[in-house]
Parts: C-alpha cells; structure tokens; sequence
C-alpha cells in the first residue's frame, strides 16, 4: 500500500487561524481564480516525501521522528507574499519571521534522516512559509499584487511548535484531507 506522505508543522492557534482567515478572505476576494486552504488544514510544510510504501512510512517513524528531539519554540508569522512573485503567483503564503531558522534546523535533520532512508533529496529547499491560497488563473492578478504589497509586513500573530507532524494526504475532488500519522512532540 502506498500512502502520500509529508512533515509539517499544524497551525491550530485559534487567534492565529483568525487572523490567516481574516488575510485569506480578503485574498480571495481580489477575484483570482484560486483555491484557498482550508482552516483546519493551516501548516507549516517542513518536508514534502510523496508517495511512498508503507513499510518506508514506518521507518521514518523510528529512525527519523521519534529520535529527532527538536526543542519548543516560538514562531511569529508576518507578512503576505507569493511564489515565485506578486505579478506571476502560483502560491500565496504567510511568511515566518522569527522562528525561521528554527525550522531550518530541523528540516535539516530531517534531510539526513530520510536521505539514510534513501529518500532523494528535495531540490526545491526551503523557505519557511504557510501556504493559503494556490492561484489557479491571471484574471485580477493586479489587485492580488497591490493586496500582497499592502499586506507584505502583516502581523498575523504568535504560536509555539509544540510538535511536529507525519501527515497522510488524500486528495479529493474538494480539497486535499490530511491525517496524522505521527506525532514527535517537541521537549
């Protein structure tokens, strides 16, 4: 059995998902078409895997999760940006401020564990950010951009890293549904 599988960080602070939502809704209605992220599936990815057997999901969880002892810590999210750019969006994200290199730290031992498993390494890297919205069209597209540049230095507010995520993705018609599959909380 295959399952497509990644590493995140949750965003379940009410206040905060307030806060995205509130950013979110107003992103939306620029008119671009886009597919927003759903609130409850508000995350930080650290490592997207993909799919992968079952037995490999199993020893990520022994020789990668469970020995990976990350320390609590404190992320503030601020500012609203796109990838790769305001003009030629295909992600609206929230960015992280301080906490960033925490999250750099361990998806670095991350990478090492999971290229000891023979997972090839992700040549993407890594620019710590919450996804909100994937942008599906141009249409408005300069009503998105002035949003981003009015919203680039946002407070949207403060959570602690309490854990760190395996999430099981199944895609549907309506959206993706994530489920944890384990869970290495942070000391």
């Amino acid at each position: 059995m295959r399952l497509r599988i990644f590493i995140a960080v949750d965003v379940e602070d009410p206040l905060l998902v307030q806060a995205l939502d509130r950013v979110k809704d107003l992103v939306v209605s620029t008119g671009v078409p886009m597919k927003p992220v759903e609130s409850h599936n508000y995350h930080i990815t650290l490592r997207f895997i993909g799919e992968v057997d079952r037995g490999l999901v199993d020893e990520i969880v022994e020789t990668v999760l469970k020995p990976l002892e990350a320390r609590r810590f404190r992320i503030h999210f601020k500012g609203l940006g796109a990838f790769p750019g305001p003009y030629r969006p295909r992600v609206v994200w929230v960015g992280v401020d301080e906490g960033a290199e925490e999250l750099k730290a361990i998806r670095y031992k991350l990478e090492e564990g999971l290229r000891g498993l023979g997972v090839k390494p992700d040549p993407k890297g890594f620019e710590p950010h919450l996804t909100i919205a994937r942008v599906k069209g141009s249409r408005n597209i300069h009503a998105l951009a002035r949003l981003i540049e009015q919203y680039r230095d946002y407070d949207f507010g403060w959570m602690t890293v309490e854990s760190v995520r395996l999430k099981k993705s199944t895609l549907t018609r309506s959206g993706p549904i994530y489920e944890t599959l384990y869970e290495a909380k942070t000391v």
